[in-house]
């Protein structure tokens, strides 16, 4: 037995599969809090509430999604070109670090200069921390997966040095506490507040501008062109006169950049308006990082439908909270159950790249989930691997491509 789809149905449910895979993951949810003796319907309606159901509530939940939305944006870019970017979290931090430095050591400007100088500050952190990943990846063939998550340690423990030395507020010397965390940054460098909010800053409205110039970027620009190119693939690309490496260690570059810009975001938008952690990414990134990833893929690696698939992940966040006070249940199951949304939506994943993978032709989906073989090799190995088997992509000269 097969379903015949045609082409705008195959769409639709490419499209709905992130959304269905997020259900399955609540379902399962579900589950768990019965066994441990609570109301999935009190919870979940808790949940709800507590993320969308005020005025407050949509703020936190905004201001919760706007990281994520940085981060899945860059995320976007990476995965297009058909590289994967795990070093958002240590590129938060590298954006955060680079902005309140900036903050520290400049001397005081108004307000209309000194924002977009720590923004840029921070895109400048981000894009270094994730130039390295992609000039080992495109020159050196390092695996960009390996690279990415060990320079997020080397963040880490930069911001740990920085933060409990050069960067410590006096005031925690003085008193013997030595927390880390800087001094209150200049109030010329914070983020402006909208709508005579106490809370609510431009973070969210730059993070939406953004992702909408990022689909103009790589849907209406020869850069975009050459990007997604070098995604589908490399041999046709270089074949074409693209400089493949320099375009894999760019996308690396922009993808960082964003999230870089995300870190100086969490500084300057935050209550405390200074950098703080507590000895792990973690600690200051909340771990949008890797949250982002999973906006990204529930947004179909698409960077307009990231914004919702962010505000969701943001308010699956905020809620879940909300639920744990609600229904009293151990903090742990709220890890479990983002975790458990992560899962779906990776897994599930596969199957969105399946049915728009021969877009423009009519799809047999087979009652076992598996395509033809001959189609499933053509469509997946244009999407995922980076030279066929046999070939040295890397090994191949390119005119006008030399090492950085």
């Amino acid at each position: 037995m097969s379903i015949h789809l045609s082409h705008q149905q195959r769409r639709i449910l490419a499209y709905s599969i992130p959304v269905l895979a997020v259900f399955a993951a609540l379902l399962f949810g579900a589950i768990m809090l019965v066994l441990l003796g609570a109301n999935p319907f009190e919870g979940y309606s808790e949940m709800f509430i507590g993320a969308f159901g005020s005025g407050n509530a949509l703020i936190a939940t905004i201001l919760k999604a706007t990281p994520l939305l940085f981060v899945g944006t860059g995320i976007v870019i990476a995965f297009r070109a058909n590289v994967i970017n795990i070093g958002a979290e240590g590129q938060m931090v590298l954006g955060g670090l680079f902005a309140t430095m900036a903050a520290l050591y400049l001397p005081e400007m108004p307000s209309f200069i000194m924002v977009p100088v720590i923004l840029i500050a921070g895109l400048a952190g981000g894009a270094l921390w994730g130039w390295i990943p992609g000039a080992l990846k495109a020159y050196y063939r390092v695996n960009e997966i390996l690279s990415t998550i060990m320079l997020n340690i080397v963040a880490v423990q930069l911001m740990s040095y920085l933060l409990r030395g050069p960067l410590i507020d006096p005031a925690e010397i003085e008193r013997g506490t030595r927390i880390p965390q800087t001094e209150r940054l200049m109030e010329s460098a914070d983020l402006p507040l909208l709508f005579g909010s106490d809370r609510f800053h431009i973070g969210p409205v730059l993070a939406v501008l953004v992702a909408i110039a990022t689909y103009y970027l790589l849907w209406r620009t020869p850069l975009g062109y050459r990007l997604r190119a070098v995604g589908l693939s490399e041999h046709a690309a270089r074949y074409a006169g693209i400089p493949v490496r320099r375009t894999i260690a760019l996308a690396l570059t922009m993808s960082g950049a964003l999230a870089g810009l995300a870190g100086a975001v969490l500084v300057f938008g935050s209550e405390s308006h200074r950098m703080v952690t507590d000895g792990s990414t973690m600690g200051f990134t909340g771990s949008a990082g890797f949250n982002g990833i999973v906006a990204a893929l529930l947004g179909g690696l698409h960077p307009i439908w990231t914004i919702p698939a962010s505000f969701l992940f943001g308010g699956l966040i905020v809620g879940g909270q909300a639920l744990q006070r609600a229904v009293q249940v151990p903090s742990a199951l709220i890890v479990a159950l983002n975790g458990l949304v992560v899962v779906f939506v990776v897994a599930a994943d596969r199957y969105r790249v399946r049915l728009l993978s021969t877009d423009g032709r009519a799809q047999e989906v087979e009652d076992d989930g598996k395509m033809p073989l001959d189609e499933e090799d053509s469509a997946l190995g244009a999407v995922y691997d980076a030279a066929p088997m046999g070939t040295d992509s890397y090994g191949q000269d390119e005119s006008g491509d030399d090492p950085p």
